[in-house]
């Protein structure tokens, strides 16, 4: 799922240093074109006459005259390793399940062409530009959902793309069209790829899949943990809240930097409130508003302390270079295990579990405004005529189904290694699957919020004649555009998935900007 609107974009050079996480967005999500620099070029041929050299040597070398995994110790004679590399190729696109999003093959095949690019794989330079073709005529092998164990590369899935360089499988045209590669590529005018030694291996060793995943998730969470301070702050004027909870003095001697934000947000989006003025002084009876208020920054403050991390494996991850054996600036090829994929696979659990937190303290929100015991006077369940009317009782049941689903997709992949490979490959990340739980969750986060977005807005509106603050009150009207306001019962679907594409299209984050200002 793509929480942005894809829109035309810039032309990106791969090349080195390896591409950005915004580059590697932009030709994912945005088609951004690709070209290939001259510098990774000439990377490129230098290394594959390394290769070149060991694979005429009379003396086995893993991944250029061998086999592989637990047949690495098998050699290959020259006149069989073109049929080698093919059969690797066809042999690990095993994929099963439904087709991924096109977007995430988008950034697995960018990811692994930047990978080429670095010059320490040993592939051909005319290798890594037909992976350049294919992104840049809009043609998505079609990935499945199962198949890779996150060890050894993301072996399926980016054997799955290395098939369609051979002209075999299926893809996605331009148009999201299931042909097969050879009609593709052929309409394309792309030439066919003749995998030569070591080349079929290098294609597919790497964590791109995961990655990927782990990027778009860290972009799609990053705005929506604005949302959540958005929806806080409808939640609390709608609730007759308090917001002397979120001073800055407060904060500062619990100094996270997550919390820090989220609070200066709460703080923006509630100065002006008249909702807020109504009931603050001496008249304000209450002594403390409930956790899911009060305690709104600190969780949706330990969300981007959790992202900061993830940001930065990430980084890390995108300076790599991930292939084995893999090419040495000394010329040596080395065997090794960089395409292990814990690193990655740890914060993509991390991540899950952080927003299955964010988005339960949304849920306690909901309830509390649909519950007459403790809504401070507004109708049960928000109801028009309660008892005739049952309002937003069930839209709260929708929500509360999804954050049970997001409590399920929080226990980790990451520890559930399963050996494979007879025992070569002993121990797996299981990456690809907390990035495709995670995936997952982050929609339903998306789904959560607008949810309560529904509900305070409404409770906002039974509240007149008193009124939202200036960017509360800029987000309520971005949905009343597309729902209506308070009234009889009526069908609630489509006004949901409408509150949800609001969100989800970063909509609701960006009226509030243009009145309060970019938030943390």
């Amino acid at each position: 799922m793509a929480l942005s609107q894809r829109r035309e974009c810039m032309q990106i050079q791969v090349g080195i240093p390896a591409l950005t996480s915004h580059e590697v967005l932009a030709i994912a999500r945005h088609h951004a074109s690709i070209q290939i620099s001259a510098e990774a070029v000439s990377a490129m041929e230098k290394s594959r006459a390394r290769i070149d050299e060991l694979a005429a040597s009379p003396i086995p070398a893993y991944g250029i005259s061998t086999g592989f995994g637990a047949l690495a110790t098998k050699h290959i004679s020259p006149e069989l390793r073109s049929q080698l590399q093919k059969s690797l190729i066809r042999s690990h696109a095993a994929g099963s399940g439904d087709a991924v999003e096109v977007e995430v093959v988008r950034a697995m095949m960018a990811l692994r062409l930047s990978t080429m690019c670095t010059g320490r794989t040993g592939v051909r330079p005319e290798v890594a530009q037909r992976y350049a073709d294919l992104l840049n005529a809009g043609i998505s092998p079609l990935v499945r959902e199962y198949g890779s164990l996150g060890c050894s590369g993301d072996l399926a899935p980016l054997s799955t793309c290395a098939l369609a360089l051979m002209g075999e499988g299926e893809v996605r045209d331009r148009n999201g069209h299931i042909v097969s590669a050879d009609v593709a590529l052929k309409a394309a005018g792309i030439p066919f790829t003749e995998l030569v030694a070591k080349e079929g291996l290098a294609l597919i060793n790497g964590t791109d899949g995961m990655l990927g995943m782990l990027l778009m998730a860290i972009d799609d969470i990053s705005m929506l943990v604005k949302c959540a301070d958005i929806t806080a702050a409808m939640s609390i004027e709608g609730l007759l809240g308090t917001d002397r909870v979120f001073a800055e003095d407060l904060h500062a001697l619990r100094p996270h930097p997550g919390q820090i934000a989220s609070a200066a947000n709460l703080r923006k989006l509630l100065s002006d409130s008249p909702l807020i003025k109504s009931h603050a002084g001496d008249d304000d009876t209450r002594v403390q508003d409930a956790y899911s208020l009060r305690c709104a920054p600190q969780v949706a403050g330990a969300v981007r302390d959790t992202l900061s991390h993830a940001k930065s494996v990430a980084e890390r991850e995108l300076s790599s270079a991930i292939d084995n054996p893999v090419v040495l600036a000394d010329g040596r090829v080395e065997s090794n295990g960089n395409f292990h994929g814990a690193p990655v696979a740890y914060v993509l659990d991390y991540l899950a579990i952080a927003i299955a937190d964010l988005a339960s303290m949304s849920e306690r929100r909901t309830d509390r405004m649909l519950d007459k015991s403790r809504s401070f006077g507004l109708s049960p369940f928000l109801a028009d005529d309660p008892g005739v009317d049952s309002g937003l009782m069930i839209a709260q049941y929708t929500q509360a189904g999804l954050v049970s689903e997001m409590k399920r997709l929080a226990q980790p992949a990451s520890v559930d290694s399963i050996p494979s490979s007879a025992m070569q490959e002993d121990h797996v990340s299981m990456g690809w699957h907390a990035a495709r739980k995670l995936r997952r969750a982050v929609d339903a986060l998306s789904r959560v919020l607008a949810i309560e977005f529904m509900t305070a807005a409404r409770a906002i509106d039974l509240r007149r004649p008193l009124l939202p603050g200036s960017g509360t009150a800029a987000a309520l009207a971005c949905l009343r555009e597309r729902v209506s306001g308070p009234g009889s019962d009526r069908w609630l679907t489509p006004e949901i998935e409408a509150a949800v594409s609001l969100v989800q299209s970063g909509s609701v984050v960006a009226v509030v900007e243009q009145v309060i200002g970019v938030m943390e």
